[in-house]
């Protein structure tokens, strides 16, 4: 991770850790850089969900690029994946994102994404990060080669018809609730799914720039739990504010998880003889409960860190089809270069529709084990995860699980902690060995004063 950027783009508080500025100098960069790389003019393509300052944010993105000489095609309020997409195929020389993903409605990020719709390589952000600091200069454009905007909320239609395509079933007499979490789906979501035949119920579709995620979404499905059952539906998606994750609600009010879709897709993927390797993409947060039902049908999966980064990076290193996040960022590399919201969820409504199963019986076989996680603030990560009685400690609660559950540390990426978590068959024996590695952690001193 840079100095600005870090796993998912430059995010911070609007115009306090990431100002108009920035933006302004992001644009400028970019714009000279993918021009200046083939001597022609560079083609960005912004898209932004509904935050208030994602307006501020898409006018100095657009002026530092029209300043450089780059044309700035504008999607408009759409989602991640919806850029992600249209980079791609209409051969934009990179695409751009305002979002703060599922942080509250002040905060706000810029996303950069390279012509192939993945994330950014780490060499150009740092080129980036570079011209923020004043360490590169770079010419202005003059006379004719001053750049313009482009409308292009055509591409946004195209991404919804493209994911209406994806559909094997019509969703005819399906009764469907989605929480579009007052973001980047409000106008997407409902139009796929009526356009399937749905019979679709949406709540929190009305943005007002400040209620982003407020209480909403899939950080707070509980209101779509309890939805879904006081109208008699049959399954429900929550997302976020960019919509590039997605958690399910079965007819029952249950939440499916990330894990549990993960579970369900690889499933129905190795039945078909499509699971590629045999094999699914997790990252080591995924429950141990995840483990024990793929076990059970034989399908085997890697393990990354924390992060739909490392995920894709191991799908495009090994050709594994499927990965994802416990959190709902669900990567189908056949269809999509990043977490897609509601590709997840319409891949959800094709295996409901092809088992002809509820969405409880899918998911039933994920029996999730009890999980307790405590944050340690540390005077240094490395000194105490190294510390050879903690990870002595450590090694002496995963002999003492064996097979009935599992022991997490890891350090954070972005705080002065350290992260324990033990899955295991009961709230009380996670709550146990959890304080018993705390309590070496503090008898060697590593804890920090409040």
């Amino acid at each position: 991770m840079g100095k600005y950027f870090g796993t998912d783009g430059f995010r911070g508080e609007a115009n306090k850790d990431l100002t108009f500025e920035h933006a302004v100098q992001i644009g400028r960069f970019l714009g000279w850089y993918y021009g200046a790389r083939q001597n022609k003019k560079a083609k960005i393509v912004i898209g932004k969900d509904t935050r208030r300052s994602s307006y501020m944010f898409e006018y100095a993105l657009c002026t530092g690029l029209m300043a450089s000489g780059a044309d700035a095609y504008i999607m408009h309020v759409t989602t991640t994946p919806s850029v992600a997409y249209i980079t791609r195929v209409d051969g934009f020389d990179c695409g751009i994102m305002i979002s703060a993903s599922h942080n509250p409605y002040y905060d706000n990020g810029i996303k950069l994404l390279n012509g192939s719709g993945e994330k950014m390589d780490e060499e150009t952000i740092l080129k980036v990060e570079d011209y923020i600091d004043g360490k590169l200069e770079i010419p202005i454009a003059e006379r004719n080669e001053i750049g313009r905007t482009v409308d292009y909320v055509a591409g946004r239609n195209r991404y919804m018809g493209y994911l209406i395509s994806l559909s094997k079933y019509s969703f005819k007499d399906i009764k469907v609730g989605l929480d579009v979490a007052n973001g980047a789906a409000w106008q997407i979501a409902k139009s796929v799914f009526d356009a399937l035949g749905a019979k679709t119920f949406v709540m929190n579709d009305a943005p007002d720039g400040y209620n982003i995620n407020t209480d909403c979404g899939s950080t707070h499905i509980e209101h779509l739990q309890k939805f879904v059952v006081e109208k008699g539906l049959d399954v429900g998606f929550a997302y976020d504010g960019d919509a590039d994750r997605c958690l399910c609600v079965d007819e029952k009010g249950n939440v499916i998880t990330g894990d549990h879709i993960l579970y369900i897709y690889g499933l129905y993927m190795k039945e078909r003889g499509k699971l590629i390797n045999n094999k699914v993409v997790t990252t080591v947060m995924s429950n141990f409960g995840l483990y024990k039902a793929f076990d059970k049908v034989g399908i085997e999966y890697d393990k990354t860190k924390v992060g739909d980064k490392y995920v894709y990076e191991n799908m495009v290193s090994t050709g594994n089809r499927i990965g994802g996040e416990q959190s709902g960022h669900i990567i189908f590399s056949k269809y999509a270069t990043t977490g897609d919201g509601i590709l997840t969820s319409l891949k959800m409504m094709e295996v409901l529709l092809a088992k002809e199963k509820t969405m409880s019986e899918l998911a039933a076989p994920v029996v999730y084990y009890p999980q307790v996680l405590k944050n340690v603030r540390v005077k240094s990560k490395p000194d105490a995860q190294n510390d050879p009685d903690v990870q002595a400690a450590v090694a002496k609660v995963a002999e003492e699980l064996g097979d009935t559950g599992r022991i997490l540390v890891r350090e954070s990426g972005t705080e002065p902690v350290i992260r324990v978590m033990v899955e295991a068959e009961s709230d009380e024996v996670c709550e146990k060995l959890v304080d018993d590695v705390i309590e070496v952690i503090k008898a060697k001193g590593h804890i920090a004063e409040a």
